[in-house]
């Protein structure tokens, strides 16, 4: 049953990628390109695979693994193709070529997030600044890769309970929460609580109420360069959360809300010579570089 399932939603992504392939590129009245709702989105989801491996509880929850769960909701969707990918991997899992190739990049890690290479974080941060999504999740709150683009230490308030937590949804009108109600509620999940230490965001989506009176934003929005960034709480290895339905609705949307709009924005910083000056320039005065030398970095 489980391999004809497959199938069967293989053969549904690919007669919709013969339809995306007649749609191609819409044009927004700006005149950039921008993705028909037809075209397919490429995600990555990132997961460090550590407790899977080394933790009995979370082995029998997760037994492919909590980054092949999280792909597997996504795939319900035929319009987004996710493939998972770990830490163990080859460039731990996110080699250049394929992040060039991911619109939109989940990431879940807890227990090493130090073991992460500079090379990986700023190949990472490179395509998020140039317009790559970004899903953060649970954990990743830590990750080198959310500390490095907030700028702060990102800690919060913790507990293992096995609590109820109510998200509430306080933006209806969001992308990211259509199709939910009021609030999702899942009956085990981890505390998180406030004060949660990241920047002031652009969007708060979902504020927790947990079992023991504490709360927390839950549900937030960043941009970072051309990239849209959007943390969301739930997500401990010890409880059965990615295989809930509204949890898996939630990170549908918010891949499509993350999904880039129009052209990367490569960041070169050039010195532009006074001749490629739209309107015409006098050179005055002694300068340090040489017209289109490349600046100090």
């Amino acid at each position: 049953m489980v391999a004809m399932s497959k199938r069967l939603l293989f053969e549904r992504k690919r007669l919709l990628l013969n339809v995306t392939d007649i749609v191609g590129i819409a044009i927004t009245h700006q005149g950039h390109a921008r993705r028909s709702l037809l075209m397919t989105i490429k995600v990555t989801v990132w997961g460090e695979n550590v407790h899977e491996q080394t933790n009995d509880v979370v082995a029998r929850i997760y037994p492919e693994g909590m980054h092949a769960c999280i792909a597997d909701g996504l795939n319900e969707d035929p319009q987004i193709e996710a493939r998972a990918v770990t830490l163990q991997d080859p460039e731990q899992g996110l080699p250049e070529a394929l992040l060039d190739d991911t619109d939109v990049l989940l990431w879940w890690g807890h227990a090493a997030h130090g073991d992460v290479h500079d090379e990986t974080v700023d190949r990472v941060q490179a395509r998020v600044l140039q317009g790559m999504g970004l899903l953060v999740l649970h954990s990743a709150h830590y990750s080198r890769i959310f500390k490095r683009l907030m700028g702060t230490t990102c800690s919060l308030k913790w507990r293992e309970a096995g609590e109820r937590e109510r998200l509430w949804v306080i933006n209806p009108g969001h992308p990211i929460v259509q199709g939910l109600g009021s609030y999702l509620e899942l009956p085990h999940s981890e505390m998180y609580g406030e004060p949660f230490a990241v920047p002031n965001p652009d969007e708060v989506v979902f504020i927790s109420a947990f079992e023991g009176g504490e709360v927390f934003r839950s549900g937030l929005t960043y941009k970072r360069g051309n990239g849209k960034i959007f943390y969301f709480g739930p997500g401990h290895e010890t409880y059965p959360i990615y295989y809930d339905d509204q949890v898996r609705r939630v990170l549908k949307n918010g891949v499509k809300w993350a999904c880039p709009e129009g052209s990367r924005w490569i960041d070169s910083c050039p010195n532009v010579p006074p001749e490629q000056a739209p309107n015409p320039v006098e050179v005055k005065g002694e300068g340090l570089h040489k017209p289109g030398e490349e600046g100090f970095r």
